[in-house]
């Protein structure tokens, strides 16, 4: 693995996830893999179990970590080929990458979507440039239109909640926000889903359907009752309209996870990716009942980071 941006960096997905399940249960039992290497992680947005999942699944590998939250303790960078730099943006993003390149063995970058520019974000303008003048690898935190480490975390939440010999039935349901949310992880979960052994439905009210470039042939149901009924796994995310980009499109129904809801489905496992608002996205019955997996979901943001940098690390090594 040179890169790691999304699923399509993986060569067979099952084995790094049941690489991550060994991972979990000894996880310091490689600590001197990635000693005399360096990993930086660069967060030009805010983050808290990315930050802190990252920098634990570093360190039992050995990993020397050097932590940037470029947004508020870097200079103004700016991300434009060919600009007059006459205004406040201070250094230039490739000169800031090419420093990183003679600190660090791996770059890893959080870098969301701007959500002004449909085809800045479509086309990933920041993350494109890590990957344009790094010359180490880069392994993505989260980007304009997708979150890959959360979504490993997500496979290996449902395999090791999984014990029945038939596909379980996994449900991605939209939830109201007070403000424009990128799809990220949406898509990014989408198309991991479409990679593993399940039956996968999206659902979300109409004006709300991801990017046809990633829900692919996946089944969209706008009434989320019906998408709901008989799922084993339900994973409640917000998003804002892709095709209306950021627009908020009205919507009269209550799609608020509730326990009422849940009985639709076969005694269903929540999902989260966190961090959650709290009986707006669902209730508090539904985050602190007895069907939330969503705190078990958040540890293994350790696993997924470590099972991916330890894979950079054999092409390093």
């Amino acid at each position: 693995m040179k890169n790691f941006t999304s699923v399509y960096d993986i060569d067979n997905l099952q084995e790094i996830i049941a690489k991550a399940l060994k991972i979990k249960e000894n996880p310091l039992e490689n600590p001197t893999k990635g000693k005399g290497k360096t990993i930086g992680l660069v967060f030009l947005n805010s983050s808290l179990r990315t930050r802190l999942s990252s920098q634990i699944a570093a360190q039992n590998l050995g990993l020397n970590v050097l932590t940037l939250n470029a947004a508020q303790e870097a200079w103004n960078l700016e991300f434009a080929d060919g600009t007059v730099m006459n205004s406040d943006t201070v250094e230039h993003i490739k000169d800031a990458i090419e420093v990183l390149n003679q600190y660090c063995d791996i770059i890893a970058v959080r870098c969301f979507a701007g959500m002004k520019s449909k085809e800045d974000d479509v086309n990933e303008s920041i993350l494109s440039q890590f990957l344009k003048h790094a010359k180490v690898p880069v392994i993505s935190l989260e980007s304009a239109t997708r979150h890959p480490l959360q979504s490993l975390a997500d496979c290996i939440t449902i395999t090791e909640n999984w014990k029945e010999n038939r596909k379980p039935k996994v449900v991605l349901t939209w939830a109201p926000h007070i403000k424009p949310i990128a799809q990220a992880v949406g898509n990014s979960f989408t198309e991991w889903m479409q990679q593993i052994d399940v039956d996968f439905i999206i659902t979300n009210p109409e004006g709300y359907d991801l990017d046809k470039n990633f829900t692919k042939q996946t089944k969209v149901i706008h009434n989320q009752d019906e998408a709901l009924k008989d799922a084993d796994f339900v994973y409640v995310k917000n998003w804002s309209s892709f095709e209306d980009y950021t627009a908020m499109p009205k919507v009269e129904e209550n799609w608020m996870l509730t326990n009422e809801k849940l009985e639709l489905t076969n005694n269903g496992k929540v999902m989260h990716c966190l961090p959650v608002r709290r009986n707006l996205e669902l209730s508090d019955e539904v985050m602190d009942g007895e069907n939330s997996i969503i705190y078990q979901q958040a540890k293994n943001r350790i696993f997924s980071a470590q099972a991916v940098f330890s894979e950079i690390l054999n092409e390093l090594n």
